[in-house]
């Protein structure tokens, strides 16, 4: 565990009890009066009741700062000072110069309660002819074991922290001993510049930086000096760096993300806590903690952080005035397969995309890929030079994940309008529409606008054959037999405009911007062409349904004891609903006129959707298209993949998708 250590010096003959008086109070109210200001820590109003020797002994500005300082840097909280009452005879006491008053202290500290009982002793001073009531303090005032000459010293103990784990036990992010390369400056040779200018080389860093650390003033030709932390498994940099004169390694402890920017996005990552979040989170951090910033190590900073410990002591005698023990983080347990997540972002790695993966009939999320990517292990071994710059300036923007955020789905809404038909009786899956030509609108108040479909070839049209050749018109056509408020019941019973009580926090998709307010809306929004926004999550735990007889199940990311799966929403598709769905997204894939049915890949017995979004800028120009697939296995029920790759106008369309995700599925 890492150590801080602060000492403050209390200063012999400091005060911090003494007594003022008007119209001449007693010891005893002149220490009330003093015990008061003590509770409040004005140490400004204490300062003026200090005795002649203590203020001596003591500048005013001194003696604030000194009291500011203790108080903050132990975390004082709940100070509750007190006098206690004794049997000895006011009267008698009066009489005298000194008088001994009773007290008792209690606060809360960082390393815990601290309280103890003292005396104080109180002397009478006159003054233009007035008389007065002042204590001698001396440093057990603070703590009773503190003594004249004695500092105190606040130790902070860093908490291990806990590990995350994939469903199988492989750690995606956990705590290694990695090397660490330093100098010797006394070892550096003749040829000093050089060499340093060599190690700056090899390890991505600046001279000037190099050197900087060097002139530390605690600094000596005999001190290690590190300066870069390095990867596990980097025996070719160690072996180049210690073989140059005066460098060597050491091993230490870090933070480490194996699998780097396979799982950055679900990993998140850990860096150094700044000044400003040290004062927003005084009591659980140190300024050596480190601080969870994104993804799961920010979601679950609390149980993965542990408790912090501390220590106040007084290191010349020894003595412990309050010691809190750390308490580690707890380990947290995915349900990701690392395996599944390396595959997917195998596939998306050179795109700018989403991909994520469930175990359909539990909701178990078994990969969540956001690409482009970053390797984590930099925010703690360092950037590349140029790295950081490029990742900054990289308009996809690879330090944001994007399986948690809104899209539209396009064609992949489709099996969810006809989910929505069947239930509420707007259509059969063996009754067809009459449906003539490529275009269609409801009735002239439409004007211009037109719904648009592929082929004219088929003008019966049932449920399988509208889902094989994604039929822009039969699904229009859905949304508004099926009516406004009833797409709308429809669309929240699978989800919509609901939040996902999802363990990565997710954005809630949405049905339209400002409800949907015409039949035109209403009729795009049935094939996806409206202002309807989805997550990648989302559209995956859709079409669970299909796998679980009609009952849509709530995705998990963490894993459950005992809990296989849990019913988001019961019902959402009639009976006989869930095969006659499936049976036209198997034709998606298997029938030759199915948008997923390139590249044909023998063996695979998955059922699926495609989709396209055009994203336009300007009404009348060609806006760039998100490409989607989601598609599940329907013989095996084990594995349901959507994926989601932005910008594929120009390569293939969604046909570019289809592609990626049916080699994860072989």
């Amino acid at each position: 565990m890492k150590k801080r250590v602060i000492h403050l010096f209390i200063a012999a003959g400091f005060l911090l009890l003494a007594g003022a008086c008007s119209n001449e109070p007693t010891a005893k109210e002149s220490m009330d009066q003093y015990v008061d200001k003590w509770n409040e820590q004005k140490f400004e109003e204490m300062y003026e009741q200090l005795s002649a020797e203590a203020q001596k002994s003591i500048s005013k500005d001194d003696f604030i700062k000194r009291n500011q300082s203790i108080y903050e840097q132990i975390g004082v909280s709940d100070l509750k000072v007190s006098t206690v009452d004794n049997d000895e005879d006011e009267k008698n006491k009066e009489k005298n110069d000194s008088v001994t008053i009773p007290y008792k202290v209690s606060m809360k500290t960082l390393a815990g309660p601290v309280s103890f009982q003292g005396k104080a002793k109180l002397v009478k001073e006159k003054k233009d002819g007035d008389t007065s009531w002042k204590v001698n303090w001396n440093p057990s005032f603070i703590f009773s074991q503190l003594k004249k000459g004695e500092t105190i010293r606040i130790t902070a103990k860093e908490p291990t922290r806990g590990i995350i784990y994939d469903r199988n036990g492989k750690a995606l992010a956990t705590n290694a001993t990695v090397p660490e390369i330093g100098v010797v400056p006394g070892q550096l040779g003749d040829d000093k510049d050089g060499v340093i200018k060599k190690l700056a080389n090899m390890l991505d860093m600046e001279k000037e930086d190099i050197e900087k650390q060097l002139s530390a003033s605690w600094v000596t030709d005999d001190s290690f000096v590190p300066l870069k932390k390095v990867k596990p498994g980097s025996t070719e940099l160690l072996k180049k760096a210690t073989s140059l004169p005066g460098v060597l390694k050491q091993d230490t402890q870090s933070r480490y993300y194996p699998y780097g920017e396979k799982a950055a996005h679900l990993t998140g990552y850990i860096r150094p806590i700044t000044e400003e979040e040290l004062k927003q989170n005084k009591e659980g951090y140190s300024e050596h903690s480190l601080l969870g910033i994104v993804g799961l190590e920010h979601i679950y900073e609390k149980e993965l952080r542990g408790e912090i410990g501390w220590t106040i002591s007084i290191p010349e005698s020894g003595a412990t005035v309050a010691s809190k023990d750390a308490k580690d983080g707890k380990d947290i347990h995915t349900t990701i397969d690392i395996k599944k997540q390396e595959e997917l972002y195998s596939q998306l790695k050179d795109d700018s995309g989403a991909a994520v993966a469930l175990e359909p009939q539990t909701g178990e999320t078994l990969a969540l890929v956001s690409a482009p990517s970053y390797d984590p292990n930099g925010f703690l071994f360092g950037w590349k030079k140029g790295e950081w710059e490029k990742l900054n300036k990289d308009a996809s923007a690879p330090f944001t994940s994007k399986f948690n955020k809104t899209y539209a789905p396009g064609s992949t809404i489709k099996p969810i309008t006809a989910s929505i038909g069947l239930k509420n009786d707007a259509i059969k899956a063996d009754e067809p529409k009459k449906i003539e030509g490529k275009e269609w609108q409801k009735d002239s108040s439409w004007g211009g606008y037109k719904v648009t479909r592929v082929s004219d070839r088929l003008s019966d049209v049932n449920l399988e054959n509208a889902l094989i050749t994604s039929d822009n018109i039969y699904f229009a056509q859905t949304a508004l037999d099926t009516g406004k408020d009833q797409f709308v019941e429809g669309l929240k019973s699978f989800g919509f405009e609901e939040k996902l009580d999802y363990e990565f926090p997710t954005k809630s998709s949405s049905i339209s911007n400002e409800g949907i307010d015409s039949d035109i809306l209403l009729a795009d929004s049935g094939y996806g062409q409206g202002q309807m926004l989805m997550s990648p999550i989302h559209l995956a735990a859709s079409y669970t349904p299909f796998l679980n007889d009609g009952n849509l199940i709530k995705p998990h990311l963490i894993k459950k004891d005992g809990e296989e799966k849990e019913i988001w929403h019961k019902n959402v598709l009639p009976t006989g609903g869930a095969e006659a769905i499936t049976k036209g997204l198997k034709g998606v894939v298997e029938d030759p006129r199915g948008s997923a049915y390139k590249p044909v890949v023998k063996g695979l017995t998955i059922a699926g959707k495609t989709g396209t979004a055009e994203l336009k800028t300007k009404k009348d120009e060609k806006g760039k298209e998100n490409g989607w697939f989601t598609a599940y296995d329907y013989k095996n029920k084990n594995l349901l993949i959507t994926m989601m790759i932005e910008d594929v106008s120009d390569r293939g369309g969604s046909s570019y998708v289809v592609n990626k995700v049916k080699k994860v599925f072989k």
